[in-house]
């Protein structure tokens, strides 16, 4: 019986967190069962910590998945040319850069790096916003999200909000943008490189609601979900 309701809970807790379970999840499944029987300790009931563990481990090896799908070649940004004002990258020339098409499984708790952008005109971010072709505040909590999860997925988060968890604090914030990860070094990506395909790109007003000491604004891992 003890085996029978691992290998259920576990498959409940793989299949909330992944929505469904691929073939290839399945198979792996069956390996985590054994690692995790393995380990039951019947003194101190510790299992479950166990299985929240390998849960993490299918998650990561889930997200693997998401391979590169090319590269792109750098090149040097004509005079004046790639705002730099949030310390954003400028292409190199020469220099290869990977674009993906695809973003990790989204869950309640997916794993990203946040970064800062400006949404105002004249600033690192560019043009006006993808999703309503307009700029907006920096005040405003609003983010742009790596190609796959803006719309590479289907679930076409344009105009919706999400929430970011990050430095003991969450935020709701509005997708207004895509940060692109198919494509970049060129004048329509104001010469900066492909975005990584785990990237939140927010405002400052975002990392300001998290609480983050402006020294220290520019990259932190957090989290987040849909609202």
């Amino acid at each position: 019986m003890l085996h029978i309701r691992l290998r259920l809970r576990l498959c409940i807790y793989i299949c909330i967190d992944f929505v469904a379970c691929s073939t290839d999840s399945i198979g792996l499944m069956s390996n985590v069962v054994s690692q995790v029987e393995g380990e039951y300790n019947e003194n101190t009931k510790n299992w479950e910590m166990g299985l929240f563990g390998y849960a993490e481990v299918m998650h990561d090896t889930e997200a693997k998945k998401c391979k590169p799908s090319g590269k792109i070649k750098g090149k040097k940004p004509p005079p004046g040319k790639c705002n730099q004002k949030n310390d954003s990258d400028c292409c190199k020339a020469g220099e290869t850069y990977k674009v993906f098409a695809c973003s990790p499984p989204v869950t309640n708790n997916t794993k990203a790096v946040l970064t800062i952008n400006g949404f105002e005109k004249g600033e690192d971010g560019g043009g006006p916003s993808e999703c309503d072709n307009k700029y907006h505040s920096d005040n405003t909590p609003v983010v742009a999200l790596s190609t796959g999860w803006l719309k590479g997925d289907g679930s076409k988060r344009c105009l919706k909000h999400i929430r970011i968890n990050g430095n003991g604090r969450s935020v709701v914030a509005k997708v207004v943008d895509e940060c692109d990860s198919t494509k970049g070094c060129d004048a329509e990506h104001d010469y900066q490189p492909p975005c990584d395909n785990n990237i939140v790109d927010a405002s400052r007003a975002v990392w300001v609601a998290l609480g983050v000491p402006k020294h220290k604004w520019g990259l932190m891992h957090v989290t987040w979900s849909d609202v």
